[in-house]
């Protein structure tokens, strides 16, 4: 999933939302991370617990998105450096 470089930026529930919607739009492939991913504790429990809940019903703790600079830059937008 990763490949360099990776930055990684913070932001709240709203730019996260925000960002996932305008992956998806776009077509960027993408990773998503809920809260619920934290209680889990394997890969296959992870993905039924993201397929358990709707795309809008989502509480998004992280996103991964990985495309060209200039898309990625609008999709994070509002994001900002993870100090």
């Amino acid at each position: 999933m990763f490949r360099q470089p990776v930055l990684v930026l913070e932001g709240g529930k709203e730019v996260l939302t925000a960002a996932h919607t305008r992956a998806i739009g776009r077509g960027v492939p993408l990773s998503v991370f809920t809260s619920d991913l934290f209680s889990t504790g394997n890969d296959r429990d992870n993905r039924a617990a993201v397929r358990a809940v709707r795309r809008d019903g989502m509480d998004l703790a992280g996103l991964a998105v990985h495309g060209p600079r200039n898309a990625v830059d609008k999709i994070l937008k509002g994001a900002s450096m993870h100090s």
